[in-house]
């Protein structure tokens, strides 16, 4: 009381008649509460100095470790149109089985014998390209028997070659004996006709050399053309191994260009067949397109397209599908501020949507209902919401997640920094400070290692 009014009221109370008057106007209270007030005092100045384990909090959904056990649709290569279902939502399918059939919406493939018309153009086309390997192979044959044939008429002309030039040198020399046997029966002549003169031989003597002369030197003329003739064969000779050579190069060449021609057209051939091939493989997998299967065993979880007789697009999403088997992780995002504290294999506890639980953030070894979980991966890249992904695995030494958790559930993740005193704690948040940045141990040995 401040006892500002004239008007005090102290004398007409009756102090016994109020207990708890009494009892503040004590001076036992006043004791009691500064005891009280010196005991919270000491309990607050020692908890500030307990330790505090920092973290980042952030939400978060469950999703599955592996991509290939995540949620997933189902497209359709090829165009088409819905024909026949073979499953419905919330069904259990294995591995190939069959989800829906769909024909064909294009006019290029309406051909019911697309395929038996397409092996049979194949097959031809692989006779024709036979065909022609045959081809080239009798054009090889043919061209080897030029080769051989041409070199034995050319040995032949060169035998003949050598003969007439042997026949050459034999004519040669019998045109120089006729020579010298006219130039003998000249000077035989030549005497005789003095030792006419002079009375010692006789007209008929003279005559019979006169005879001989003349014999000799038809002989003579007959030698020499002998000789020009075998001269003349020596020249056929030759031309006939130029025209032999000729006439084989010719027809060999002409072969050739045969067997050119052969190749142009297996390859050809070959070429059309590799494209009535890969037009045939093409077909025969369309075929197969026309069923669309799963990919892996899982749960149909929703029909994206429906009815019958809907026409689809190619690529166009069909059904979705939950795989049965997947390796449980969470997905979390962090601010870019606080993506430098994080690493790979620090400890993350989660909160699961739906599980129950007490939180008691700085001591998560006091938490009631939180998982164990190790950093698995962190995205380089930042996502569309402004922060970048933490893929969180479940924490092997810690108890195992509930088995009734489902992919897409939501949780709440606390990933565990540096211990600190709560009164550093509570200044950093004072003046909005992020959390201390520090090296894990392993991180430590593996830059050294490096």
């Amino acid at each position: 009381m401040l006892n500002i009014s004239q008007n005090k009221v102290n004398d007409d109370i009756v102090r016994e008649n109020y207990s708890s008057l009494r009892t503040v106007e004590s001076k036992r209270s006043g004791r009691v509460f500064l005891r009280l007030m010196i005991s919270l005092f000491i309990v607050v100045l020692v908890c500030v100095f307990l330790p505090w384990t920092q973290n980042i909090r952030s939400g978060g959904n469950v999703t599955a470790l592996n991509p290939s056990q995540r949620p997933q649709t189902i497209n359709s290569v090829i165009a088409g149109r819905i024909e026949k279902w073979y499953v419905q939502e919330g069904d259990f399918v294995k591995r190939g089985d069959t989800i829906l059939f769909i024909s064909e919406v294009k006019d290029k493939f309406f051909d019911p014998n697309l395929l038996s018309r397409t092996e049979q153009q194949l097959k031809s086309k692989e006779m024709s390209a036979s065909s022609y390997m045959q081809k080239v192979k009798a054009l090889d044959n043919q061209i080897d028997a030029l080769i051989s044939t041409s070199s034995l008429k050319l040995k032949q002309a060169r035998n003949k070659l050598a003969q007439a030039r042997l026949k050459v040198i034999s004519d040669s020399m019998g045109f120089e004996a006729a020579k010298t046997n006219v130039s003998i029966a000249k000077e035989q002549l030549n005497r005789w006709q003095k030792l006419y003169n002079q009375g010692l031989k006789s007209l008929t003597d003279l005559e019979v050399k006169k005879l001989k002369y003349q014999e000799t030197t038809a002989y003579l003329i007959s030698a020499e053309n002998k000789l020009l003739g075998s001269r003349n064969e020596l020249i056929n000779a030759k031309v006939e191994i130029v025209s032999v050579r000729a006439q084989y190069n010719d027809d060999i060449a002409k072969a050739e260009s045969d067997k050119y021609s052969a190749f142009s057209g297996l390859y050809d051939a070959e070429a059309q067949v590799t494209k009535l091939q890969s037009e045939f493989t093409s077909f025969e997998i369309r075929n197969g397109l026309y069923f669309i299967r799963a990919p892996q065993d899982g749960y149909i979880t929703k029909a994206i397209q429906s009815g019958i007789g809907e026409t689809i697009k190619e690529g166009a999403q069909i059904i979705s599908i939950m795989p049965a088997q997947y390796d449980l992780a969470v997905e979390m995002y962090v601010r870019p501020i606080d993506l430098p504290l994080v690493h790979k294999g620090e400890k993350v506890r989660i909160q699961f949507d739906g599980w129950p639980a007490i939180v008691f953030s700085g001591w998560p070894n006091t938490s009631y209902g939180t998982y164990g979980g190790t950093v698995f991966a962190i995205d380089n890249f930042i996502s569309d919401n402004g922060k970048y992904r933490v893929l969180v695995a479940p924490d092997t030494s810690d108890h195992k997640w509930p088995t009734g958790i489902r992919v897409g559930a939501g949780t709440n993740n606390m990933v565990l920094l540096k211990d600190v005193p709560i009164w550093y704690e509570l200044w950093r948040q004072i003046n909005g400070f992020p959390p201390d940045y520090y090296l894990p141990k392993n991180t430590n040995a593996t830059t050294k290692k490096k």
